[in-house]
């Protein structure tokens, strides 16, 4: 009985799935937070830029 809680103890403490999903996680976590600040510190610059590509795309970019 004991050392069959034993063996279990020792295959649930080497399962390390749960480990790799968290990591997974938080490196997605980072990515997102990354695209967050990109996005705060130049959206104008951003929103300028596709509105220039859209107006070029429409025909109305280059004096029309």
């Amino acid at each position: 009985m004991l050392l069959k809680l034993w063996t279990q103890v020792q295959t649930w403490k080497s399962d390390d799935d749960g480990a790799t999903a968290i990591e997974y996680g938080l490196i997605a976590a980072g990515i997102a937070v990354a695209i967050a600040a990109v996005v705060f510190a130049f959206g104008e610059e951003l929103e300028g830029l596709f509105q220039g590509l859209t107006d070029t795309l429409k025909g109305e970019g280059e004096g029309s």
